[in-house]
């Protein structure tokens, strides 16, 4: 019997790592919300619309007066800024600018000023009590009602009209029309009759623009493909739990009549089967940590919401796969803001503390309360989620997050996500340490949502600072949702930790996959195998390529790969992707200095490799996208390492060692 370069490689490295590590998280089933609550049980649990106080409305001074000073005032301060603020204008040309360019960001950044400006003045005008943001409320609210559309031009091409402008009869349920419904009914919960001071006529537009631009069309639709209805809709992403959490708070805020909010609630819970159905029983997200805010945390939101709304009756908290979900964001966390920026992430991601603490205590999850207290402050508690649900219930809650502030952060020592989504394993050299070095590696396959083709990448931080690099996604245009998005180089394979074979990079696809895939974890060691040959064409002419990324704790990381070909070639390289300086200072040794993009200004890590196979070269990537720049500045560095002659198979070794 043949034994392959694979079995070879995983004999050496379970030799190393003797004693395997449980997987994370076992066989789980996710509840099933629609057939546990049908309408009619709905109808008897949910509070009355008058009955309902989530957060305290303007009226209960009391509730507001309990608030922190420092947020308070801080709640104010941003309040009166806001007023001097004008409304963005938002012109047919503006809406335009989309097809015509393909740049999102002009128009978004407008639509979404008014939305901030709107949350901002609700929320100083409940602490402050005094009228004076009451008339730049209204102006808002009612330039918000005035729009054609609430939907942003990248997601107008549901309707049936031609694209371009929008068309007012037929309004489209996407994430912000969703999320303009949600703000504009916390408002109208929020003020009530301070709003009638004004005019008596603006809650009742806000009710009337909320039920025709979302709450009917909901409704009457099911063949939105992030519903999840049919045989053809596919796996949600986090349009689903995003979208249905905002629907569900304008339902309840807006609608009066018991039988129906209970029927737009069941319809609620059915879509988000369809969502959490498939959902992996060990809480991967792969569309990334910076998706986990909008999928998993939203998904929270919503269960929160009902749980409120039900008087605790609708809980789903002890649900192993929903304590999976909430686990996920530590479970990638490297230090600090940086995360394992899998799918569309990018490499920084900012978590909104209160949620995640919340998420914490729902599900009796200390590390994750941890993760949202560990520094908190009054000072820098998060006021700015565009999301004023989210916000109000961080607020309100704040008292607890704060005196938990002492906290240690979580840092797990070793993870393993083993389903077929992910397969993605982490380690660092002890638990609760950034000391030291990390690793992170995955493989699975390229039709994730928000794909990188990347299968087999690996990342690799020093000191709590980033090393070899995931760059992460460019700003959103008109290219990357559309047949072009591969032409896109931050989506390349040969923009990631991987080879170019026979100048074929990886293709897009669930075909395009790993196998073979092997988890070992033990005190001296953590490793993931694969074989990655599957997720490049046949016109690369590969037969088996092994990767492994192995942590040798507190020694160094290792990247191998192992190959063999159809036939000889001096086409091939290894790419790696730094943010650090490289100079080779020998033959075989690379010098990163790796103080530009955090950790210590002078630490220096080496990249070492064999100069008798191998050759390097380094390419500048400069950087002007501030996606980009905002992880790595004005520029990523691409080592790239080839062959020194033809081959048709061989190892090649990096390792990363300070």
């Amino acid at each position: 019997m043949r034994v392959t370069i694979f079995g070879l490689l995983v004999i050496a490295v379970m030799t190393l790592a003797a004693t395997g590590a449980a997987p994370q998280g076992q066989a789980a089933k996710a509840p099933a919300l629609a057939a546990d609550w049908p309408a009619a049980k709905l109808e008897g649990v949910l509070l009355a619309r008058d009955a309902w106080r989530p957060v305290p409305p303007i009226g209960d001074r009391d509730g507001w007066a309990r608030l922190a000073p420092g947020l308070r005032n801080r709640i104010v301060a941003r309040g009166e800024r806001a007023l001097k603020d004008p409304i963005p204008a938002l012109p047919a040309t503006l809406f335009l600018d989309y097809t015509r360019t393909g740049n999102r960001g002009r128009f978004e950044s407008a639509m979404f000023a008014r939305r901030d400006r709107l949350q901002t003045l609700v929320m100083a005008e409940c602490v402050d009590d005094k009228g004076r943001f009451l008339d730049a409320i209204v102006d808002t609210a009612w330039a918000i009602t005035e729009e054609s559309s609430w939907t942003v031009p990248a997601h107008q091409g549901a309707q049936k009209a031609p694209n371009g402008l929008p068309d007012t009869n037929e309004p489209i349920v996407d994430l912000f029309s969703a999320q303009t419904a949600h703000s504009l009914a916390w408002t109208w919960y929020l003020l009530g009759d301070r709003l009638d001071k004004v005019s008596p006529l603006v809650r009742p537009r806000i009710a009337r623009e909320i039920e025709r631009r979302v709450l009917a069309p909901y409704e009457a639709r099911e063949d939105w493909g992030w519903m999840g209805f049919g045989r053809r809709a596919g796996r949600p992403n986090n349009w689903n739990p995003w979208i249905n959490s905002n629907v569900l708070a304008a339902a309840l805020f807006i609608e009066p009549g018991a039988a129906r909010r209970a029927r737009l609630t069941h319809k609620i819970l059915r879509s988000l089967d369809a969502f959490l159905g498939p959902y992996p029983d060990d809480g991967s997200c792969d569309e990334g940590p910076a998706y986990w805010g909008r999928a998993g945390a939203s998904l929270f939101e919503t269960l929160e919401v009902l749980h409120s709304a039900s008087a605790g009756r609708v809980d789903y908290f002890s649900n192993p796969v929903v304590g999976n979900i909430g686990r996920f964001i530590y479970r990638v966390r490297i230090a600090d803001s940086w995360f394992v920026d899998v799918g569309d992430s990018g490499a920084k991601v900012g978590i909104d503390r209160g949620l995640v603490f919340r998420y914490g205590k729902a599900i009796g999850d200390a590390r994750l309360t941890a993760m949202g207290s560990a520094g908190a402050a009054e000072e820098t508690f998060d006021l700015e989620d565009r999301s004023i649900g989210r916000t109000l219930f961080s607020v309100v809650g704040a008292d607890a997050l704060l005196a938990a502030s002492g906290a240690a952060p979580p840092l797990p020592r070793d993870v393993w996500l083993p389903h077929e989504d992910m397969q993605l394993m982490a380690a660092r050299d002890r638990e609760g340490s950034t000391e030291g070095y990390y690793v992170a590696a995955w493989g699975s396959h390229n039709a994730q949502s928000h794909n990188h083709n990347d299968v087999g990448n690996a990342i690799v931080f020093v000191e709590g600072a980033p090393v070899l690099v995931d760059a992460g996604r460019p700003t959103y245009t008109a290219q990357t949702f559309s047949s072009k998005r591969y032409d896109i180089w931050a989506m390349q394979s040969g923009y990631h930790n991987l080879p170019t074979i026979n100048g074929r990079m990886q293709k897009d696809g669930r075909a395009f996959a790993a196998k073979n895939v092997v988890y070992q974890a033990s005190e001296r060691s953590a490793a993931l195998m694969m074989d990655i040959a599957p997720a490049y064409p046949a016109e690369a002419g590969v037969r088996e390529w092994t990767r492994v990324a192995q942590l040798e704790r507190g020694r160094q990381v290792v990247l191998s790969d192992a190959f063999v070909l159809d036939a000889p070639s001096r086409d091939l390289s290894m790419n790696l992707m730094t943010p650090c300086e490289v100079a080779e200072t020998e033959p075989g040794t690379l010098r990163l200095g790796c103080g530009r993009i955090g950790g210590r200004p002078d630490l220096v890590v080496f990249a070492r490799f064999n100069a008798g196979v191998q050759q390097a070269r380094v390419e500048r990537i400069d950087l002007d996208d501030r996606s980009l720049t905002s992880s790595w500045g004005d520029h990523l560095n691409r080592i790239v390492l080839t062959p020194r002659e033809a081959v048709q198979q061989g190892t090649w070794k990096v390792t990363i060692a300070k």
